[in-house]
């Protein structure tokens, strides 16, 4: 039986192959390969310091357990969770009415005029039914939106609270009405064209032309395309509120144009959006 000599661990360590590819009897390491990427310790220093290894294979598997942990604010967030006025506006209304509530294709929310004249219900009523005739749509789940009731309550309460600070500091005048005489329909009756026309020639006219057919400073209000996007609430809350953020007077400076120098009345202003509406329809379609 042939006899095996004892092992002797420090010289099987000496004759390992080595990494560097120098010296007798040792491999080439393999393309792009840096001893600098290994940072693995030699076999005799860790035999010689366990210790000192041991402890650093429990402080990398520490690190390993905290790897894809993320915190509390971090984590994935259903969307009928989501309770802050900031991010539910970017994700439902921003894109419409602008970052900042202001700036978008749709009338600003960031007007403390507009907070000033509607009713805090009617906020409300919009946001979850949307507005029939235009593109502003319903965001209920009951109609078939993607926002619970306690959502749109912090949607509606938000716009008041960041935006409407100085609302509650509305002129000396009387307000007009915010809402149209009924709720339903196009409900603006056009009594009297030619006095609506002086209205809207003497207040608008500057800006649109005089029949509506658009000017120098501003686009034609008499086109069926623009018309019927757009819903006679809507109108007549820009007749009132203009748009601050573009440079559109509101009430009180178109009314300064007339004879009389004061705000429009609810009457005047229901006036001018009868003529609107009455284009929409096609009535009295000017030439081009």
């Amino acid at each position: 039986m042939n006899s095996t000599a004892p092992h002797n661990t420090s010289e099987s360590i000496s004759n390992l192959p080595s990494l560097s590819g120098r010296g007798r009897g040792r491999v080439k390491p393999f393309k792009g390969f840096s001893p600098s990427l290994c940072p693995l310790p030699p076999v005799e220093r860790v035999l010689k310091c366990p210790l000192k290894y041991a402890l650093f294979g429990v402080l990398a598997l520490f690190s390993l357990s905290g790897c894809g942990r993320r915190e509390a604010q971090q984590r994935f967030e259903r969307p009928a969770e989501v309770r802050d006025f900031g991010q539910l506006f970017a994700q439902n209304c921003a894109g419409c009415h602008g970052a900042e509530g202001k700036l978008g294709p749709a009338p600003p929310l960031n007007d403390p005029l507009f907070l000033a004249i509607i009713p805090a219900d009617e906020i409300t009523r919009v946001v979850s039914a949307g507005r029939s005739g235009t593109l502003m749509p319903a965001f209920s789940r009951a109609q078939g939106g993607t926002l619970t009731d306690e959502q749109i309550d912090i949607l509606a309460s938000g716009l008041r609270s960041n935006w409407g600070a100085a609302a509650d500091a509305a002129p000396p005048i009387p307000l007009p009405d915010y809402l149209t005489p009924s709720d339903t329909g196009d409900v603006h009756t056009l009594e009297n064209r030619e006095t609506a026309l002086q209205v809207f020639a003497l207040v608008c006219g500057n800006c649109h032309g005089e029949r509506g057919q658009g000017g120098k400073e501003a686009g034609a209000l008499r086109e069926t395309a623009f018309l019927s996007l757009i819903s006679d609430q809507a109108l007549r809350r820009i007749v009132i509120t203009g748009r601050p953020d573009l440079g559109m007077p509101d009430y009180r400076r178109l009314g300064a144009m007339l004879p009389a120098g004061q705000p429009l009345t609810n009457q005047q202003i229901a006036d001018v959006v009868a003529l609107l509406g009455s284009w929409r329809h096609g009535h009295e379609k000017h030439k081009q």
